[in-house]
């Protein structure tokens, strides 16, 4: 399994639709999350995957909340396999690219409620009470960097 981190326009066609495809999967198909996911926001992201044989197998986007202070946010985070390492490895991977190409002092996160002890694990920390995004309950998360 390989780690890439590019940004949009760095991507090509197949590994576009492969994680177009992944994000469907989970957030439409298994969350039942109706929402328009290509918010062109992903015009100006980092892409984090890890593929194997050109298939994602884990995902997640990271862009500037804010350029200016240095913030940057994380989302569509994803994993096609569950309980094998590749949420961790995944994170720990993004988490070094988004430092050194975004040079950023601040990481954040909408976290589902489910997911707060992962992201523990990274050194985030809740900044927020509950709230409801897409009928899911979330909570803000953040790292400083």
């Amino acid at each position: 399994m390989d780690f890439f981190a590019k940004r949009f326009d760095e991507l090509n066609t197949t590994e576009l639709y492969e994680l177009l495809k992944a994000r469907s999967e989970i957030f439409v198909m298994e969350q039942n999350i109706h929402y328009q996911d290509m918010d062109n926001a992903d015009y100006k992201s980092l892409h984090c995957f890890l593929a194997d044989n050109k298939k994602i197998c884990a995902y997640l986007r990271a862009f500037y909340a804010n350029e200016s202070c240095g913030i940057v946010k994380i989302g569509r985070v994803l994993t096609l396999q569950h309980g094998n390492g590749i949420g961790r490895e995944l994170m720990e991977n993004s988490i070094h690219a988004i430092r050194q190409k975004m040079n950023c002092k601040k990481i954040c996160l909408d976290a589902q409620k489910h997911a707060v002890g992962f992201y523990k694990k990274f050194g985030f920390k809740e900044v927020s009470s509950d709230f409801l995004e897409e009928g899911i309950v979330h909570v803000e998360m953040e790292i400083e960097l």
